[in-house]
């Protein structure tokens, strides 16, 4: 079967997880840069990327990479790309762009000079001169970085943190995405206690139980690439029915996820629910500071409020406070928590034994992470 480079896209801060998980699923690392991994990869692999990959934003086919200055090269180079293979005669494609520190600034006038380089090529190769675009939808994106242009079709559609479980989400939700890169970033396992005492709408316990339970996260959902003839519908079964066949129901999972908001927790089982992942979970609506923690070993996980509007900073402080008299007393336990207050430290009492810059959506946040001591072996 043909090979093909893919890259996945991700978060600034989480392109070591993502390598990581590549590498797991048995791809062949070409390069790891801001904010992507390139992979090698056969057909099968777009659909077992799409299925697999927890942290990544999407999946993208590298169709060409080449140096371009001017507009006329723009054209010309991307007008050489073998876009016949990928494109079929009724596809419907659109253009997308970026550009940083090019020549060739103007996104829009990139976007417009690729759309007719591709159609050049596509009237070429079907010998017509007009389209419908009522077949299999294509996104090409232009990427101009330092006057090099990346060429991809995205494979994934809409992004990858789209599970397909999140029906009902509070407000400024985290991503999902994000969740489950802080959970393979923690000292977690499947044999653990996880506690999430801010969970909001059950993002974080929700990401653990599927990670716990070996539940590829695409499993429930579509994907842009499922369309395309040169993948096929055979290959997406078989890689669907490898993931069903994965899951380990067996393993016993305990997380308890907790939040003072009753309509949070209304919300996070509904989500469990559809998850599948509901028996793994125990939720509570209970203040943290009144939540009991009695296990001599656990993890703490949370994404607890930033105070982001004037106004709430000075309660959010005395928030961090009180996590800090709490999670403190928990010598053996490990802690980890994200926040865009680059005080924390000071409101919590303790510094942190490392500490990782992230962006949740726009906003900047840093990964405070306590360790305690590994439990002994049963």
């Amino acid at each position: 079967m043909s090979t093909v480079e893919l890259i996945a896209t991700s978060t600034f801060g989480l392109e070591a997880v993502v390598k990581r998980e590549v590498t797991d699923l048995g791809f062949d690392i070409i390069s790891v840069e801001n904010g992507k991994v390139t992979f090698k990869s056969d057909f099968s692999g777009i659909a077992k990327a799409n299925l697999w990959l927890r942290s990544a934003d999407r999946v993208l086919l590298k169709i060409g990479e080449f140096k371009a200055e001017s507009f006329e090269e723009l054209f010309d180079k991307t007008k050489a790309l073998p876009w016949g293979e990928w494109i079929t005669q009724d596809g419907e494609f659109t253009v997308t762009g970026k550009s940083i520190k090019s020549k060739l600034f103007s996104v829009p006038d990139c976007q417009s000079i690729v759309k007719k380089a591709v159609v050049e090529k596509l009237k070429e190769k079907y010998e017509v001169d007009w389209f419908e675009e009522t077949g299999a939808k294509y996104t090409i994106q232009v990427a101009l970085l330092k006057n090099i242009a990346t060429l991809t079709i995205d494979t994934s559609g809409e992004g990858l943190h789209k599970r397909g479980y999140r029906e009902t989400a509070l407000e400024a939700p985290l991503k999902e995405t994000l969740a489950a890169a802080m959970i393979q970033l923690s000292f977690w396992d499947k044999n653990r206690l996880l506690v999430d005492p801010f969970c909001g709408s059950g993002t974080i316990p929700i990401e653990a139980a599927m990670i716990g339970r070996n539940m590829a996260p695409g499993l429930h959902r579509k994907f842009a690439s499922e369309e395309w003839p040169q993948i096929g519908e055979k290959i997406w079964k078989e890689e669907r029915v490898k993931a069903l066949k994965a899951i380990r129901q067996d393993v016993e999972i305990n997380i308890i996820a907790s939040d003072i908001d009753k309509r949070a927790i209304e919300v996070a089982e509904n989500n469990a629910f559809e998850a599948g992942v509901d028996d793994c979970i125990e939720f509570k609506s209970i203040d943290m500071a009144k939540l009991r923690l009695n296990e001599k070993y656990g993890v703490i996980i949370c994404n607890p409020p930033y105070g982001e509007r004037l106004g709430e900073k000075e309660e959010v402080r005395e928030l961090y406070k009180t996590m800090g008299i709490k999670f403190n007393k928990l010598d053996t336990w490990s802690k980890y928590v994200i926040t865009s207050e680059e005080d924390f430290e000071k409101y919590y009492k303790k510094k942190a034994d490392k500490k990782r810059k992230l962006y949740n959506g726009r906003i900047k946040v840093d990964y405070y992470q306590y360790y305690g001591p590994r439990p002994p072996k049963k």
